[in-house]
């Protein structure tokens, strides 16, 4: 992971970048977002629809959409692929 990160980093791309977040409903997708943003673990609440944060690492900022994982929900993640650069897929083991 930390090579890709870096090569990633290393490739010139561009200063803003879109990184969707999906997974099924539980899996700690929220939970990611918000220990990446503030460094700590937050109480969340079940996603209906979206969370939207921009996390700065380097001279890159990250839109990291999380987008909810009810079953309901999942047939609209095809709509969320439009001009994003990456694609985290978070499992709960």
């Amino acid at each position: 992971m930390g090579f890709i990160l870096s090569r990633f980093l290393t490739t010139g791309c561009r200063r803003d970048t879109r990184i969707l977040m999906i997974g099924l409903d539980a899996a700690g997708k929220t939970t990611v977002l918000y220990k990446l943003k503030l460094g700590e673990v937050v109480t969340t609440v079940p996603t209906i629809g979206f969370n939207v944060e921009s996390i700065q690492y380097k001279n890159i900022l990250f839109s990291v959409w999380d987008v909810g994982g009810q079953d309901k929900i999942r047939p609209l993640w095809r709509h969320y692929y439009q001009n994003t650069y990456g694609v985290i897929y978070v499992v709960d083991s």
